[in-house]
């Protein structure tokens, strides 16, 4: 209960106070390229349901049907802006709208589409989707240039399932075994510390 608070609390006071840069940023994406100012991508929330995410684009519009669903380094489907956007992350403040809407919260496991969480052990799986998936969590800290990881790899994609996507589970176990509002905010400004020094 007090945790949904804090994220209405929240969500609603980020999206008050940073409208003028998110109609900033949605003029921005118009002016740089074709398509809509949103990508809305179907992902997997709490015990299982399905919800589509929201991010500003930072890819082309035909982005899903000419490559995977990882991004790798420098993939060329990304956008002059998209680039900006995703180094700043900048192309996440969109969520704030998906945390008011109840699918997400603004702290917790980030949400994965179908097709990796088919690959969860299930006992994984299980506590995982215990929680609404957040904006932020200790895996989006420590992986925060997962791209560029991904990028040295001769088969990403490969790595990412059997690497990458391993690690960050027991990250978001760990954070649901320890959940608490006192360690969300703390992540909050581990967060906001991470993209500052960038």
């Amino acid at each position: 209960m007090f945790k949904r608070l804090f994220d209405v609390l929240g969500a609603g006071v980020g999206l008050v106070l940073l409208s003028p840069l998110l109609f900033g940023i949605a003029l921005w994406i118009k002016l740089d390229s074709r398509g809509p100012v949103f990508f809305r991508q179907q992902r997997v929330g709490r015990f299982g349901a399905p919800f589509h995410i929201h991010k500003f684009r930072s890819m082309r519009e035909d982005a899903p049907l000419a490559g995977p669903q990882i991004t790798v380094g420098a993939d060329p489907r990304i956008t002059r802006a998209g680039h900006f956007l995703r180094r700043t992350k900048l192309d996440e403040l969109p969520q704030l709208l998906d945390v008011l809407a109840g699918t997400m919260s603004l702290v917790g496991p980030r949400p994965e589409v179908p097709r990796y969480v088919a690959m969860y052990p299930p006992a994984v799986r299980d506590k995982v989707l215990s929680v609404r998936p957040g904006i932020t969590d200790p895996a989006s800290i420590e992986y925060r240039d997962e791209s560029t990881l991904l990028a040295r790899a001769d088969d990403p994609e490969r790595v990412y399932i059997e690497q990458v996507m391993p690690a960050k589970l027991r990250y978001a176990a760990e954070y649901v075994d320890h959940m608490s509002l006192l360690n969300d905010v703390r992540l909050i400004g581990a967060t906001l510390r991470s993209l500052w020094s960038r």
